[in-house]
This record gives structure tokens, C-alpha cells and sequence, in this order.
């Protein structure tokens, strides 16, 4: 499996594990892209994908967020809104960019055009938080890391800027949509891990380990081993992605 064989390298390089305490605070912007200019390159779910990431979140009491769907998310909004958004993140914080649309070798594919890897891990380098993470729902998403150099520039540049990225399938993969789901494959399984299906220990908090278990098997399962989801970057397997409130005992 990829991230096994990924986890080798990384156990040299890996931050101490940092669980978020109790009051740590989300800082999301959740973008999505399914009406591009012109009609050739319109998709059908990501707008849809951005909402219900966003609404996940919304559920936890402890969340700052900002969502940007079709025509919103443009490249220069999208970098606005992280650099204002994750601003105000502490160290012990959890900052997420979400975006679900199309994908290129190097990034994704704003409304108005491109927008580098690069450029987004720029946007998240300022913020002091320790955990930081890009979930991307985007057809050849993997392939931000295709070409050698390409990827140990990539590598190398996530690592400074402590970023775990979850994408949504490998470099010469699609990331499949069906139009009777309300999801993409990827962004189902990924809403379903993150509201608790991902909580193996069922401690309320879901680490990184327990999302990309429960999110890999789902989608190969789901696509008949058409769509395999990977994750890389400079992280603990116990790095926190949600962080739900205890449960009040009742009297």
C-alpha cells in the first residue's frame, strides 16, 4: 500500500505527535468548482463537495470557516481568504484547505485558472500552526508529485511548511463522480470519516492514520480498485484532523 511504503521514508522526518488540547480551534476554507467558465470543463459535484465539508465542520462549536464555490473561487480569493482565514490559528490549532474541482500536474484549477501548489503552501507557511493539511478532491491530483523532480521540490517544500496533504488518487487516476451520489467518491468517504466513521478508537478525536485507513478503503472498494487515495508530507500518524467535543454524561 502507498502509504506503508511512504511511512518508511517519513519516520525519520516526522514531527512529534501533537494532539490538538481540548480547546484547540479549526481554521477551514472549503472551496469547490463545478461551473468553469464555458461549459467543456464543468463538472458536476464539487460545489456540492465544498458545502458539505463545510457543513461538517460547522457542526463542531470550535470552527472558523470560510467556503468559496464556482465563480467565488477565484485563484486570488481563494489565497485571500486562507491568508486571512488561517491568520488568526494558534500552534496547537488545525488549519484545512478543501478543494474539490479539476486538477493539473503542480495544483488545482481555480475558476479563473490555475493555482500552484506552490502559491497555496505559500499561503499556509505564515500560519504558526503545527497542523496543517490539504484535502483535494481532483482528478489527477496526484499528480503533484509526478515528474522526480517535480516531486522532491514538492516533498521538500511540504515538509517546510509542515503540510499533510490527503489526495484524492494517484497521478495517472480520475477522481470519479457518479450524478446519483451527493459526492464524489473521495468526499464521501472523507465526510463520512471526519463526522466519526474514521474514529476507530472512538477517543472523539480522528488522527490522520485513522482518516486515510478509513477513506482508502472505502474509495478502492467503492471504484473496484479504479481510484486509490495517497498521503505524504512531514506529519504524525497521530496528527489530529477533527477534534470532536466529549460527550456530556447524562445525569
Amino acid at each position: 500500500m502507498m502509504y506503508k511504503a511512504l511511512r518508511v521514508l517519513l519516520l525519520t522526518l516526522l514531527l512529534p505527535a501533537s494532539l490538538a488540547p481540548a480547546h484547540a480551534r479549526v481554521y477551514l476554507v472549503s472551496v469547490g468548482v463545478a461551473d468553469y467558465p464555458g461549459t467543456q470543463n464543468d463538472l458536476t459535484l464539487p460545489a456540492r463537495d465544498a458545502y458539505t465539508i463545510d457543513s461538517i465542520y460547522a457542526k463542531n462549536s470550535n470552527v472558523t470557516s470560510r467556503r468559496l464555490q464556482n465563480r467565488q473561487a477565484t485563484r486570488e480569493n481563494i489565497l485571500s481568504a486562507m491568508r486571512t482565514t488561517y491568520a488568526a490559528a494558534g500552534e496547537n490549532d488545525i488549519v484545512v484547505l478543501f478543494f474539490s474541482g479539476h486538477g493539473y500536474r503542480g495544483g488545482f484549477v481555480a475558476y479563473d485558472g490555475k493555482m500552484s501548489y506552490t502559491e497555496v503552501r505559500q499561503a499556509m507557511a505564515a500560519s504558526r500552526c503545527r497542523n496543517k493539511m490539504i484535502f483535494a478532491d481532483a482528478c489527477f491530483s496526484g499528480k503533484i508529485r509526478t515528474d522526480r523532480r517535480e516531486a522532491r521540490n514538492s516533498m521538500q517544500a511540504a515538509r517546510k511548511a509542515r503540510v499533510m496533504l490527503f489526495l484524492s488518487s494517484r497521478s495517472d487516476e480520475t477522481s470519479i463522480e457518479n450524478r446519483r451520489m451527493e459526492n464524489g467518491f473521495f468526499t464521501t468517504f472523507l465526510q463520512r470519516g471526519l463526522r466519526g466513521g474514521a474514529d476507530a478508537d472512538r477517543d472523539r478525536v480522528i488522527t490522520a492514520r485513522e482518516l486515510y485507513d478509513y477513506v482508502h478503503d472505502g474509495v478502492v472498494k467503492l471504484s473496484n480498485g479504479k481510484q486509490h487515495p495517497v498521503m505524504w508530507g512531514r506529519f504524525s500518524d497521530d496528527m489530529p484532523v477533527m477534534k470532536w467535543p466529549k460527550k456530556k454524561k447524562k445525569h
